[in-house]
């Protein structure tokens, strides 16, 4: 089976790293069992901070479990340092939230196989984005359980 590519928008981070949330579970599994390889750019990482610095009420995090967070993503994901090409971001319909773009931009620059994500801007464009396949975490591990 071949390595699946990912890249994941900030609230599957989020669940990943601070709410350690089940659903997450299997993709922790397959990254933890090199059957999937996790992306980051430094846009989505730079977002990724300031979400974890947000006062959330009971939810806040303090400074060191932010770092905590930010190391532990960093020791998981590969750093997309290539970007590419204005002309194949071209390419990539137009997310109605434009602070979302960022993510369809990474998942096309790490060549990813799917963008993982709940946010439902992006989620409308699951059938314009012929490069990746846009999917809920529950989705993917759905499409990854399927028989073939």
């Amino acid at each position: 089976m071949a390595v699946l590519r990912l890249v994941l928008d900030t609230n599957v981070w989020l669940d990943w790293l601070v709410f350690a949330d089940p659903a997450v579970g299997p993709i922790r599994q397959a990254v933890a069992a090199q059957r999937a390889v996790v992306y980051i750019d430094a846009n989505c990482e730079t977002e990724l901070a300031r979400v974890l610095a947000y006062d959330l009420g009971k939810h806040s995090i303090d400074a060191l479990a932010q770092a905590a967070a930010l190391a532990a993503c960093r020791q998981t994901a590969i750093r997309i340092e290539t970007e590419a090409a204005e002309a194949q971001f071209a390419q990539l319909p137009l997310c109605r939230d434009a602070d979302d773009q960022k993510f369809l931009e990474a998942a096309l620059a790490a060549k990813a196989d799917f963008l993982v994500t709940k946010d439902q801007a992006l989620l409308e464009l699951v059938r314009r984005v012929p490069q990746f396949r846009i999917l809920t975490p529950a989705d993917l591990v759905a499409w990854v359980a399927a028989p073939i």
